[in-house]
């Protein structure tokens, strides 16, 4: 029992059991507030290609911080945003605020946080490569993806790195 809890172990340390997915690119490009670049941004599929949300899960937004922003920062934003795109209820944002606080952290400049939109709409989210959970509300996977990719995005440039698909 012990050597095979070892193997298993060596394994764990091996191959990451919680891996953000290796996919292919589609596009890449940054966003800025002002004067200042906060992160970096990458959107991934399976074959390199986004059409929408079902023909392209999984579907992996990546973003890389170019700048210390507190979790409670970001999480502040992410409402901001879904109440921009009013695509969402206020009872549905603040469950999932709260969720996203036991799922995000403080980041530095360098840091990677990355967010896995499953076929089930189920989101799993990675800080730095490392799995650090999961939202099963079905109708949270489009509300996220759609701060950066639905039309009326408050960053339509970075869509448009992103997806390859003009916002008019």
């Amino acid at each position: 029992m012990l050597k095979l809890l070892g193997i298993v172990l060596a394994l764990g340390v091996s191959f990451p059991l919680f891996a953000v997915p290796q996919l292919e690119t589609v596009g890449q490009g940054s966003y800025r507030y002002l004067f200042w670049q906060l992160y970096d941004a990458r959107l991934a599929t399976r074959d390199g290609r986004y059409v929408d949300y079902q023909q392209s899960s999984p579907l992996l937004l990546e973003l890389t911080y170019k700048r210390k922003i507190s979790r409670d920062q970001f999480i502040e934003a992410t409402v901001d945003e879904w109440k921009k795109l009013k695509q969402s209820t206020p009872e549905q944002q603040a469950d999932w605020a709260e969720q996203l606080k036991t799922l995000w952290r403080d980041v530095k400049e360098g840091d990677r946080l990355a967010a896995v939109l499953l076929a089930d709409s189920s989101v799993e989210f990675y800080f730095n490569g490392s799995k650090t959970g999961v939202v099963a509300d079905n109708t949270f996977g489009p509300a996220f993806f759609n701060i950066w990719l639905h039309n009326d995005t408050s960053a339509p440039k970075l869509r448009e790195q992103l997806t390859g698909l003009s916002s008019e």
